[in-house]
């Protein structure tokens, strides 16, 4: 069975965010290297996504500049490069077409947001079919405050609330609910066989 990572939303919209000084793994360009570089030696498709929120004025608007990779990111020839809209890899885009096209069966996910673009996308293959592996040390995420909590609080004062939901919180959850019932749970290092996967 064809296998196929997608790199979702690794983008420099989120690197805009005041927010982004309190990420859960700043490292995370490097992790999905180690993930890209092994899905092509392996001969597996890699798949990257980009998410837009066009005419809003926002960091996700195109018109911003940042709705692209990070640097250090970079599709090779052949690789398919998607555009979102919605908080998963399907809906907006014809991702299922892809799979269904190269005979992809297994899905490898990794990117920004763990618990929300990235567990929705784990979500909605495993229902279409797909195995589904959530490489949760690829992914990334920031604190999450309390849905009451104003909307303009600075990062410090998002820390300072005790309802907010601290990023080891976010990643523990998401694991919680994925594993056993939409993905298997792995490592950047469990699938690469990589040592230099942990430097």
């Amino acid at each position: 069975m064809r296998k196929a990572l997608l790199v979702v939303d690794v983008q420099e919209s989120f690197r805009q965010r005041e927010s982004w000084a309190a990420v859960s793994n700043p490292d995370i360009v490097h992790r999905v290297n180690d993930l890209v570089n092994w899905s092509r030696a392996e001969g597996n498709l890699v798949i990257w996504v980009l998410h837009a929120e066009p005419g809003t004025g926002t960091v996700f608007d195109p018109a911003s500049g940042y709705v692209r990779l990070m640097d250090g990111l970079a599709p090779a020839d052949g690789e398919p490069l998607l555009t979102k809209t919605a908080h998963n890899a399907f809906t907006t885009t014809n991702l299922q077409r892809l799979l269904t096209e190269r005979g992809v069966g297994e899905l490898v996910i990794s990117g920004i947001r763990t618990e929300q673009c990235c567990e929705t996308t784990a979500r909605i293959g495993s229902d279409l079919g797909y195995q589904v592996t959530f490489v949760t040390d690829a992914t990334a995420t920031t604190p999450l405050p309390h849905w009451y909590a104003p909307s303009d609080l600075s990062v410090a004062q998002v820390l300072a609330d005790p309802r907010t939901l601290r990023v080891e919180d976010v990643v523990s959850r998401t694991e919680y609910v994925l594993a056993g019932r939409f993905a298997t749970i792995a490592s950047t290092t469990e699938l690469t066989g990589s040592a230099a996967a942990l430097a």
